[in-house]
């Protein structure tokens, strides 16, 4: 299936990559296996975003609330996240791709925050695809620490309370350097935002797609494409 020439390519889609372990399940598989399978599609939509001209991805990769999960799915996570940043390094230089994680990566082991600030320095140059996972990360939590970072600043004198506006909060956020997404998909049917990108989803654009996400493919992804290109994007006004 090939993309209408006249159709407009969203600069920045976001991705909520969910039913990993209902994959599993139907298939008879620990979710642990679902995870794995879900790494190969990021991987595959990382190369297809690239080859459509997406200038940003961003994957929630792992949130804040994910911790709640048993001790064996969260270290198994871990782990997989390990081998998943070496192959990360792989793709991103063979496709010309940026990596930036988000989130609070404190609380990870010093080998994984070793593994992405090498991902993120190795990668820095890269012109393609910006690819950002959010890892540790949740829009509240976010915004938290962007609201401390600033008040902190303010009771230094380097900026007063009246100074503060959007563009100004905005740029305390993990996605400072980042437009906000214009599209938005959500895969296995969920109806809900799960603590993502609060603050940077206002306008975007949201497909819901039933499919679970190792299902995801390029055909996915158009679908979704052909989707927001029928949206009228009016960012509250009136046209």
């Amino acid at each position: 299936m090939a993309l209408e020439e006249n159709l407009v390519i969203p600069q920045h889609v976001a991705l909520i990559l969910d039913g990993n372990g209902r994959w599993a399940k139907k298939r008879g598989l620990p979710r642990t296996m679902g995870h794995k399978e879900g790494c190969v599609t990021v991987e595959k939509t990382v190369e297809t975003a690239a080859r459509m001209g997406i200038k940003y991805l961003t994957v929630y990769g792992f949130s804040t609330e994910n911790w709640k999960r048993s001790a064996e799915e969260v270290g198994a996570l871990m782990q997989l996240f390990r081998y998943y940043m070496v192959r990360l390094l792989k793709v991103a230089s063979a496709n010309n791709v940026r990596v930036k994680m988000i989130g609070d990566r404190t609380r990870f082991d010093k080998d994984i925050i070793e593994g992405i600030n090498r991902l993120e320095r190795e990668t820095k140059d890269n012109t393609g695809l910006t690819f950002v996972i959010a890892v540790n990360y949740g829009g509240r939590d976010e915004i938290r620490r962007a609201a401390a970072k600033l008040a902190a600043d303010c009771a230094q004198g380097k900026c007063t309370p009246d100074q503060v506006d959007e563009a100004l909060f905005a740029s305390y956020l993990d996605t400072a350097d980042m437009p906000d997404p214009d599209l938005l998909i959500r895969t296995s049917g969920e109806l809900r935002l799960s603590n993502y990108l609060l603050w940077q989803l206002a306008y975007t654009e949201i497909v819901v797609t039933d499919c679970l996400w190792p299902d995801f493919d390029q055909e996915e992804l158009e679908r979704a494409i052909r989707q927001y290109n029928k949206r009228d994007r009016r960012f509250g006004g009136v046209k």
